[in-house]
């Protein structure tokens, strides 16, 4: 049943496995060289893109796992622990690192015009985390109008990201290095609650609890 919670829930998980701020000066790195409008442009079609990608999952990925006999709560316990990983790789500061390391091997490879596809929308907004908690929520929005009320909180969320991305600079310059720190881990801690609600969520449905 739709609720207020759900709806927050889906709001934070979402928000936080996409990760804007942290997001922020990948993008400035990734778009270095570029004018104000340009940037804007990358951040459009990478934020679109991002957003197809994981509107999919939400309305295929229980279907999808159905087909391959998995059940939601056998996903949620793994999402779940996925989720926590990306948790404790942003408390302990090791996500950053690896979406830079990311974001410099694609540069090298890819036109700068493709950026906004490669690695913008794939692998760094839509990455692993999102995706799953993607899959993960479309098992607590059951009915087509629920599906259809996290597709619009999907949006919402991909709307935050694009404004993000358009004043990256901005957020870089009043964040620094210490806000972005302490940022991303009360979002670490954040996240590391929802996926231990994940997997608790699992057990009790795999379990029948």
């Amino acid at each position: 049943m739709l609720t207020t919670d759900t709806v927050i829930n889906a709001i934070t998980t979402l928000l936080v496995t996409i990760d804007p701020p942290g997001l922020a000066p990948i993008f400035l790195g990734l778009t270095v060289g570029m004018t104000r409008a340009q940037r804007k442009q990358v951040a459009m079609r990478g934020s679109l893109i991002a957003f197809c990608i994981l509107a999919v999952f939400v309305v295929t990925g229980s279907g999808v796992l159905s087909l391959l006999g998995i059940s939601i709560g056998a996903f949620r316990i793994a999402g779940g622990l996925l989720l926590f990983w990306i948790a404790f790789e942003m408390i302990f500061e090791r996500r950053n690192e690896r979406k830079e390391k990311t974001s410099e091997v694609a540069i090298t490879r890819d036109h700068i015009h493709n950026i906004a596809v490669f690695p913008l929308a794939l692998p760094l907004i839509a990455g692993p985390g999102a995706i799953s908690a993607a899959i993960l929520l479309s098992g607590s929005f059951p009915s087509a109008l629920e599906r259809s009320a996290l597709i619009g909180v999907l949006a919402l969320c991909i709307a935050i990201l694009f404004l993000a991305l358009v004043i990256a600079d901005r957020i870089d310059r009043f964040l620094g290095n210490t806000g972005r720190a302490i940022l991303t881990r009360l979002l670490g801690v954040i996240l590391a609650a929802l996926a231990v609600q994940f997997v608790v969520d699992g057990v009790k449905s795999v379990f029948v609890l």
